[in-house]
């Protein structure tokens, strides 16, 4: 697999990753059933990206390397240090609705960086980020909730 490819299924792999980290993380301190079933969904979606991912990387006999282990602990200890003061549903769809910005601007700087890359590619990390923004859309109605 030429390098770029394999940096852009990298970056789509682990965005993907990070989505599936933040959610499990925050998903224990969740009381409102609907912001749970929004997230058991998104969890799904994310999980099957990751997976298209790895099918990809099997066909070219890659391995896609998944976030380090102190990103993760700084991720996790971040969302725990954070849940510690505020469960509120509110609050948790702030956090949540953060990461999706974050995942959507790495999609943005993905696309832009690889214009190169294989359509396949390409259109994978489109999907991502129209993901990204349709969650980020839908958690923005728990702002509301006081």
């Amino acid at each position: 697999m030429e390098k770029q490819n394999l940096e852009l299924l990298t970056s789509i792999y682990q965005n993907c990753r990070i989505g599936v980290q933040s959610i499990q993380d925050i998903e224990p301190s969740v009381e409102d059933e609907n912001l749970r079933a929004e997230l058991r969904e998104e969890l799904e979606q994310y999980n099957n990206f990751a997976v298209r991912c790895e099918k990809i990387a099997k066909e070219y006999e890659e391995i896609l390397p998944d976030n380090n282990i102190l990103e993760k602990a700084r991720l996790w200890t971040s969302i725990k240090m954070t849940t510690l003061t505020d469960k509120s549903t509110r609050h948790l769809a702030e956090m949540l609705l953060l990461g999706s910005v974050m995942g959507t601007l790495q999609c943005y700087k993905d696309l832009a960086d690889f214009k190169g890359a294989d359509k396949e590619l390409l259109e994978l990390c489109g999907e991502l980020q129209q993901l990204q923004e349709k969650n980020f859309n839908y958690l923005k109605m728990f702002l509301k909730e006081m």
